[in-house]
């Protein structure tokens, strides 16, 4: 069963092997991971649609001659990876995207994930947060998540053994408090700038994902560029560093 926090990297992984060259995930990309992530979609269904859009990709490349444009964002697969989900509904092999019969010592255990790290990791998100530079309602509310952030960090401590799927809960929980005060402080103009970017950046794939998808990856990509302005940390422990784990 494949470990609950490898779901980004893994999908970013197996984008870039099938595409045959590095290429960089953008916001968007990651907003899109983030809409399957909260819908629940398992790692082993988005891992098959990519590459059920990169065979049919290839096929049709090899009839042309190679003439075929390269595939330059993850949203191209994202009709692909709806099929494969219901594919697997229908063979009622869908796994369990949390992971949760594991365990948390399971989850833990030589993954990098280890409780003086993750404690570590939300000391310095707590850091980050406060030093940010807010206007109110977001000062207030930064240093709420701040201090909660901090109490995190020395209950793992004292209780290294808790699961880390419920803190990631947590930590997702606090990231939308902090994000909802931020939609409060945004000028009119940031929001609109923001919202345009988006559908440029959807536009060549508008074709390939429902209405609820291209509505929910613009909302994840306006809350992650809000944050990116202001240098605030994303919550969830799949954004620990390698060099943290």
């Amino acid at each position: 069963m494949q470990n609950y926090f490898n779901y980004f990297t893994e999908i970013e992984e197996r984008f870039q092997q099938r595409r045959g060259s590095l290429l960089m995930l953008s916001t968007l990309d990651w907003a899109l991971i983030e809409t399957w992530r909260e819908a629940g979609i398992p790692l082993e269904a988005v891992l098959r649609g990519i590459d059920n859009a990169f065979d049919k990709h290839d096929a049709r490349a090899q009839r042309s001659g190679g003439r075929m444009r390269k595939v330059n964002g993850l949203a191209w697969c994202a009709q692909s990876v709806m099929e494969a989900v219901e594919q697997a509904m229908e063979a009622a092999i869908g796994a369990n995207p949390r992971g949760a019969s594991s365990g948390s010592g399971a989850a833990q255990q030589g993954s990098g994930f280890e409780a003086e790290r993750v404690a570590r990791y939300l000391e310095e998100n707590a850091g980050a947060v406060l030093t940010a530079a807010l206007r109110p309602p977001a000062d207030t509310v930064a240093t709420e998540v701040a201090e909660r952030l901090r109490a995190l960090a020395t209950t793992l401590r004292a209780e290294p053994a808790a699961s880390l799927e419920e803190l990631d809960r947590t930590l997702t929980m606090l990231e939308e408090k902090l994000v909802a005060a931020l939609l409060t402080e945004a000028s009119e103009q940031e929001l609109t700038a923001l919202r345009e970017q988006a559908t440029r950046e959807l536009a060549p794939y508008r074709g390939k994902m429902q209405a609820v998808q291209i509505k929910q990856v613009t909302t994840q990509f306006l809350q992650k560029k809000l944050l990116e302005a202001r240098r605030l940390p994303r919550m969830s422990l799949f954004y620990m560093s390698l060099d943290d784990m």
